[in-house]
């Protein structure tokens, strides 16, 4: 399907912290942000976690100790964006790498003394090839999205 078919899914949220403190929280409590019904596991899941840098991996482990990953971090900027794939099938499966993955952009932009706006954007997602359209209507709605509500709800 052609990239221009398919836009963009952007949300956003301001929340009372810096840009720096807003990244950490994102990146080292996922578990206290991520929707639970976001599992790509069979049992219960355990925890996730991201692995700093570029090239780390964001995964999801059960109860067994059973891993699977979410996607690769692509770039890493503390304090200021976070851009990873996204490994999710239109049959909403994990896909084992990067080749029909889109991606996340997070950016933490300062909105004043103590605030950020953390901006979520879902892109490229045309690489899901048949059924992208599907993930971009699962997507797509009112912002800031169930995803940046929970994250938002933690300061």
């Amino acid at each position: 399907m052609p990239e221009q078919t398919i836009p963009d899914v952007r949300k956003s949220v301001t929340v009372a912290a810096t840009p720096g403190r807003c990244f950490e929280v994102f990146t080292e409590r996922p578990a206290d942000w991520w929707p639970p019904s976001h599992v790509l596991l069979k049992k219960e899941r355990a925890g996730l976690a991201f692995e700093p840098g570029k090239g780390g991996r964001y995964y999801e482990w059960d109860v067994e100790g059973n891993q699977i990953d979410w996607g690769r971090i692509l770039e890493w900027e503390p304090g200021r964006r976070l851009v990873m794939t996204w490994r999710i099938s239109p049959s909403w499966q994990s896909v084992p790498d990067d080749e029909f993955a889109s991606e996340i952009e997070v950016d933490f932009v300062p909105e004043g003394p103590g605030r950020t706006r953390v901006e979520l954007a879902h892109v490229k997602l045309h690489r899901h090839g048949e059924g992208a359209e599907n993930i971009w209507r699962a997507l797509d709605g009112p912002s800031p999205g169930e995803t940046l509500e929970r994250f938002a709800a933690l300061f």
